[in-house]
């Protein structure tokens, strides 16, 4: 791996950017992301159901800061917890990557919301994702990780969707945005969690068959988790940006 560190250009979450990305790494036009301006019914109604997938971008708050170092600890050795494809853990139908690229957390979001869950059986067949998921799949973390760093396609494509932001790039790279791209998916009737700076994939807990991201239940167990962290440690309203990925509703068209 390179001995300085690589970096992309930060994206924006925004439908029209991770759409598009989808669509370049190798998901069909079926496939569309949808912003979410509030978990209310009435305001979810324009999101084709079932949900594939969410993805948020949420502030690193005190609160939460602190419960992943907490959860992180509890873990143990990351390479005990997820060691990857091998793992006999219940993580092990997770293909999970550990972020080693800067400013790419939100490429590295969409990649484990396509590669796992419902949306992994529509990645067309020699595209970039169903690359990346087959030489991915029988590695360890660290080769993953660097087989995902060295990959000029996944690097292509998401530069090639950077320019649709209108955020610019920080002038100091060490200084930190503090802001974190979440994937969340349904896998083996999971809610997983899944985000490239943690120690490995997330198990949230049990959804049922007719219950998908979206579901009130996978909302409490996901990010509702964190806005209640947020409000029990006495921080302000916890403010973040989320999109869904569904297939588009042909009723609609």
């Amino acid at each position: 791996m390179a001995t300085e560190k690589k970096y992309f250009t930060m994206l924006e979450n925004h439908p029209e950017v991770f759409t598009t990305l989808a669509h370049t790494l190798g998901l069909p036009p079926s496939i569309t992301f949808h912003d979410i301006y509030s978990f209310s019914p009435p305001a979810l109604a324009h999101i084709p159901r079932p949900c594939l997938a969410l993805i948020a971008i949420i502030p690193l708050t005190p609160s939460w800061a602190l419960d992943r170092q907490s959860e992180d600890a509890r873990l143990g050795d990351p390479k005990t917890y997820y060691h990857g494809n091998s793992n006999p853990s219940s993580s092990a139908p997770i293909i999970w990557f550990q972020q080693t690229i800067g400013d790419a957390c939100g490429s590295y979001a969409l990649l484990h919301c396509s590669i796992n869950g419902p949306a992994a059986s529509l990645i067309h067949p020699g595209s970039t994702l169903d690359q990346i998921r087959k030489d991915a799949a029988p590695l360890p973390r660290e080769e993953r990780a660097e087989l995902l760093y060295n990959n000029k396609a996944f690097e292509e494509a998401h530069q090639s969707v950077a320019a649709m932001g209108d955020t610019a790039e920080p002038r100091d790279r060490s200084v930190g945005l503090g802001q974190h791209f979440v994937g969340y998916v349904k896998a083996n009737g999971r809610l997983w969690e899944l985000e490239g700076s943690r120690e490995g994939p997330l198990d949230r807990g049990e959804l049922g068959d007719d219950e998908d991201v979206l579901s009130p239940k996978a909302l409490e167990l996901g990010l509702g988790r964190i806005i209640k962290l947020e409000h029990e440690s006495g921080g302000q309203d916890l403010r973040f940006s989320c999109i869904a990925m569904a297939l588009k509703d042909e009723q609609s068209e």
